[in-house]
């Protein structure tokens, strides 16, 4: 049913209760499970000078050792995981608007699933801070499995 499953992820608490169940997903199925960590950048753009977010958008993170080390560290904790289950993965770093990069990915790589967290906020909250995951389910025609924190606690 599942060959290519993704799961996005930032290292959050939220990311990480979606790692294990795409981790338990791909276990089950036999499928490959790729880690994808999203460089925000809009949230990059704020406190950064125009050459340097340049550098970013073309995969050059030069002095921006934090971003790459924040990304490497998402993504293997979804690589270690899986490796213990005896599951395939590969990690994957892209820089852009998170929810337009999830879905492009998720179509140009043939993904079955995405596995993504979710904070739960509702009504005002949500409406207000707007939630990536949330933008996914509108931008994208692959199923999405929404694993919300607050379900787990």
């Amino acid at each position: 049913m599942y060959e290519r499953i993704l799961v996005p992820t930032d290292g959050s608490a939220v990311a990480e209760v979606a790692v294990s169940h795409a981790v338990d997903l791909a276990e089950r199925y036999g499928a490959d499970l790729y880690a994808l960590y999203v460089v925000d950048i809009d949230a990059v753009n704020l406190g950064l000078g125009t050459e340097q977010v340049d550098r970013i958008r073309q995969g050059h993170f030069g002095e921006m050792d934090e971003l790459e080390s924040r990304a490497s560290s998402a993504t293997g904790v979804v690589a270690e995981a899986a490796r213990d289950r005896g599951v395939d993965v590969v990690e994957e770093t892209r820089v852009g608007r998170p929810h337009k990069v999830i879905a492009n990915y998720a179509e140009k790589e043939d993904i079955d699933l995405v596995v993504m967290g979710s904070h739960g906020r509702a009504g005002v909250s949500r409406a207000l801070l707007g939630s990536v995951t949330e933008r996914v389910l509108r931008s994208t025609h692959v199923p999405v499995l929404v694993v919300d924190k607050q379900g787990t606690e």
